[in-house]
């Protein structure tokens, strides 16, 4: 495989991994985001979707997002009469978010992320000895 395209390739996943990164980063950081208005809809998780992309130019495929989309599975409840968004019942509805999931959608996106760095860098340091031996 020409170098170029190794690198254009693993940069690709880089950049899609990077993507599904700040999507858990998003849901994380609202899965205790609730509404503010009795019967409002808090956070709702997003989620993210890949596709393989046919580079027509270099004649490979790369990664790259599909779609950011929404998690319509049902939310949760929590009693808490004294919350502004609480229905008459004194239930509010908590965001679907799932730290569990979360964090190991994280780290599965961490290690693709890292294995595509790798080749990458290795890529790199191929080129580099390629033009050391030109000189």
């Amino acid at each position: 495989m020409d170098l170029f395209k190794a690198l254009k390739v693993s940069a690709s996943g880089m950049d899609a991994q990077a993507m599904r990164l700040r999507v858990v980063a998003e849901n994380l950081a609202n899965r205790d985001t609730t509404a503010s208005t009795p019967g409002g809809d808090p956070y709702r998780r997003k989620t993210i979707t890949f596709e393989a992309r046919l580079d027509r130019s270099l004649g490979i495929e790369t990664v790259r997002v599909k779609r950011l989309g929404r998690d319509e599975s049902p939310f949760g409840t929590r009693f808490d009469p004294g919350h502004p968004a609480a229905d008459e019942n004194g239930y509010v509805k908590v965001p679907n978010v799932n730290s569990f999931i979360e964090v190991m959608d994280m780290r599965e996106a961490q290690r693709s992320y890292s294995a595509n760095l790798a080749v990458l860098e290795v890529t790199r340091g191929m080129l580099m000895r390629a033009i050391e031996l030109l000189r």
